[in-house]
This record gives C-alpha cells, sequence and structure tokens, in this order.
C-alpha cells in the first residue's frame, strides 16, 4: 500500500498560499486553451472568438461547479445561509454542476456567434473537459479528499491526513478514466472533423458519466445523507447525463453513417 502525506500546500509564504489543487485547475484551463488555439486555428475561427468562449467557458466552470455542489449536497445549509455560496475559497465544487454550468455557459456564447451550432460548439469543448478532469482529480489527491472506500488492494492509498485505513485511490480511477476518454474524443475529432455533429459530445457523456457511475460503488459518500442511498448522489445524477449522451450518439451515428 502507499501511504498518502503529501502537503496540499505547493507553497506557503506569509499570507500568500498556493495549492496544488489551485495548479491543477489552472493547468486545466491553461491546457484547454492550448486546444481549443489549434482546433479555432484549424477551422478557421477567430482569435477572439476563442478568447470569448474561454471567458464563457471559465465562468460557467466556477459558478456550475460552485451552485451543483451547494445545491446537490447541502441544500438545507447553503439556502439558510445563501452568503456562503459565495465563499468558493472554503472549497465544495461538484462536476456535474461544471457540466450544466459549461453547457449553459456555451448556449450564450453561442447566441452571439453566426454561423455556429451549439453542438459544433459542444462537440469541441468536450475534448477539453475531459482533460480537465484529468487534473481536476489529481488536484483531489493532493487534497487527499473525495476518498475512496477501504479495501486491501495492492495498490490502496492510506491517507494519513483523513485516517489510518487502506482505500481505494479513486482519484486516480477517474483521473485516468478522464485521461483516456481525452485522447479518445481527440482521436473521434481527427477522424470526422466537421461531420461530429455531436458524435463528439454524446461519447463523452456516456463515457464520462458510465465512469463516473461505476467509480462511484469504490468510493466513500460524500454526504452523510448519502448512507442509505442505493445509489449515491453522484450516480443519480450521472443517469440522466448518460441517457441523454445514447440519444446523441444514436442520433449524431445516424448523420455520420447517412455521408
Amino acid at each position: 500500500m502507499i501511504h498518502w502525506n503529501v502537503n496540499p500546500d505547493l507553497l506557503h509564504i506569509g499570507f500568500f498560499r498556493l495549492r496544488w489543487y489551485s495548479l491543477m485547475f489552472m493547468a486545466s484551463f491553461y491546457c484547454g486553451f492550448l486546444i481549443m488555439n489549434k482546433i479555432y486555428s484549424r477551422e478557421g475561427r477567430s482569435e477572439k472568438d476563442l478568447n470569448d468562449i474561454f471567458v464563457y467557458v471559465f465562468i460557467g466552470t466556477l459558478v456550475g461547479a460552485r451552485l451543483g455542489h451547494c445545491l446537490f449536497y447541502e441544500p438545507g445549509y447553503y439556502l439558510s445561509h445563501p452568503l456562503e455560496i459565495l465563499k468558493v475559497w472554503r472549497g465544495g465544487l461538484a462536476s456535474h454542476g461544471a457540466a450544466v454550468g459549461i453547457l449553459t455557459a456555451i448556449y450564450a456564447y453561442m447566441r452571439t456567434r453566426k454561423g455556429l451550432t451549439y453542438l459544433w460548439v459542444v462537440d469541441r469543448v468536450v475534448i477539453t473537459v475531459a482533460l480537465a478532469g484529468f487534473f481536476i482529480r489529481l488536484g483531489n489527491l493532493f487534497n487527499s479528499e473525495i476518498i475512496g472506500k477501504p479495501t486491501d488492494l495492492p495498490w490502496s492509498f492510506v491517507f494519513v491526513r483523513v485516517d489510518a485505513i487502506p482505500r481505494h485511490p479513486t482519484q486516480l480511477y477517474e483521473a485516468f478514466a478522464y485521461l483516456l476518454i481525452f485522447f479518445m474524443l481527440w482521436r473521434l475529432y481527427e477522424k470526422f472533423g466537421p461531420k461530429c455533429d455531436g458524435l463528439l459530445f454524446g461519447t463523452f457523456l456516456v463515457s464520462v458519466f458510465t465512469a463516473r457511475f461505476l467509480i462511484e460503488f469504490v468510493k466513500k459518500n460524500q454526504e452523510a445523507f448519502e448512507a442509505g442511498m442505493v445509489l449515491n448522489m453522484g450516480q443519480l445524477l450521472s443517469i440522466p447525463l448518460i441517457l441523454l449522451g445514447v440519444v446523441l450518439l444514436v442520433r449524431s451515428l445516424k448523420i455520420v453513417r447517412a455521408t
């Protein structure tokens, strides 16, 4: 087993603190920008379009992830203390909320652009979102959070800052799943390009949230109210997204075959 006792602070000087999670978060957006720059250049979109969608997605991610955590996992507390929602620095972000926030932000972005469809934009953005998931879960690992259930497997982690129990390193399970999905999406984009029309978005939804659904079985519940549930909140929120992905995949495959 691996004893994990990494300090979540990468740098701490006086009042200034740089955490590994923050570094991973910034890395996800930096790499995402580079990927979208390559895509937009390849397809003749302007630099202004690229900068604008970066801002939209950045804001959508933060707002969606924060509201998702507050409303999905601790609605009673945050609805009673609404100002606490603004205190992002105290932690509490939800990937399902981020998904809703990003999709909403893309809709707002798309409405200001001519010659673009919603699926055109989403098909390309999800490539970067899958890679971002890889970085974010590494950040969770450095924070010793989103931990797994106890196990005696040889690759188990003892998160010393939490307890002395060997557990599934579910952060790594998800991180590597999302990295694999990123490469799959990029390969699909290179192969089908303009003919995607929902293919990448559908593939993203099915693969990412199926992985999330399955990994939740070996993940420790994040909130106490999940203890008596057959499926936890993460799994329940994943189901409609998987079904939406299946619908998009069926639709897009018919279009690809027809062309």
